[in-house]
Formats: structure tokens, sequence, C-alpha cells
């Protein structure tokens, strides 16, 4: 069985999402050797532009806090009470610093365990198609050809394309990938029950 996943299933493990558990299993699954776990090449460094640009969210805040908190702590009654926020605003950068250090074991553990797609001349073209095609965003269009190349290359009885990204919610991708006997998933816990039924 071919399990498709993308970037979000990345960013699930690694900020241990409300549905993580379901993806451990799944990626303990592709561990053991019991189904393929397929990912396109840009969904493992994707999730680094998200946590980049989290990460400058919060340093902004983090500096506009600060500096709110500075100029609080000039009121005397204040100042004493501001003391435990310096804790909170710390927090921002080392919660940033943890998220990134799982995000790169999420990546080794699938770069280990998973088929990567290698975003090569093909999927490129094919994908501005899928673009225009189906109203895909740049990146989700990148996403949908690399899924349909190996769909294409390696044939699977069962095979299933789990996301959270509602973008792929469209009848003509059902039918497409349904064409590839490949079922389209919305959710994480969803994909787990699925692949569990079809392993017996």
């Amino acid at each position: 069985m071919n399990v498709y996943v993308e970037s979000n299933f990345v960013l699930e493990l690694a900020l241990i999402q409300e549905q993580s558990a379901s993806c451990e299993k799944i990626l303990g699954l592709c561990e053991a050797k019991r189904i393929r776990l397929v990912i396109p090449a840009y969904s493992l460094a994707e999730p680094y532009e998200t946590l980049t640009r989290r990460h400058k969210q919060r340093r902004r805040m983090k500096q506009e806090l600060d500096a709110e908190f500075r100029q609080m702590a000039r009121t005397a009654s204040l100042s004493e009470q501001l003391g435990g926020f310096k804790g909170l605003t710390a927090l921002l950068i080392s919660v940033a610093q943890q998220e990134t250090q799982r995000l790169e074991n999420v990546r080794s553990r699938l770069i280990e365990a998973a088929e990567v797609v290698p975003l090569d001349r093909s999927v490129l073209a094919t994908a501005t198609q899928y673009q225009r095609a189906h109203d895909l965003s740049p990146q989700d269009a990148l996403v949908y050809s690399s899924v349909l190349s190996h769909l294409k290359r390696v044939r699977a009885p069962e095979n299933c394309f789990l996301n959270r990204d509602k973008d792929f919610d469209d009848q003509n991708i059902v039918d497409e990938l349904a064409g590839y006997d490949c079922q389209l998933l919305f959710q994480f816990d969803a994909g787990y029950s699925f692949i569990s039924a079809a392993l017996g």
C-alpha cells in the first residue's frame, strides 16, 4: 500500500498537533515496512518556510512585548508584577528552537524510511498543468504532480493521499486519484483508520 503525505503531515508530527498520534503510528508502520510512505521532496522543504515565518513573528512579538514591559516597568507599582512576564517572552524563543529540532528529527526519520518523490523536470512541467486545471496554488500543484507521478509509476492495489489541506477537496481531483485506486482523506486520524482496515 502506498500512503502519500505532504507538508502538513510533517508539521503535524514536528509541532505535536492534535492528530500527531495517528501520524506517528503511520510513520511507525512505514518504519516497520508494513506500508510504503511516499512524500514529495518539496514537502520536506516547505515546513521550514512555515516555521521560519512563525519564528520571525514570535521574535517580533517578543521584541514588542519586551519593549512594552520595559516601558510599563518604569511605573513603580507595576515593576514587581511584570517580573513573571520575562519568562513568557523567553518561552517564545525556546519553543521555536524546540520546534526546529523536532522538525529536523522528523525529516531525518522520513528521509530514512519513506520514499521521496524527486522534484524533477516532469513533476515541474505537469505541476503547471494541474495548477491551471484544478485551480491549485503553485505549492499544492507541485505536491499533486509529485503524487500523480508516483502513482503512475508504482502501482499498488490500494493507495491513499492524506492531507489537511482543503485545497485538494475537488471532485475532479478525487476522481483522478480514484482512477489510480487512491483515496483522498482529509484527516490523519481517518487515514490511520483506513490504513489499519486495509492491513487487516
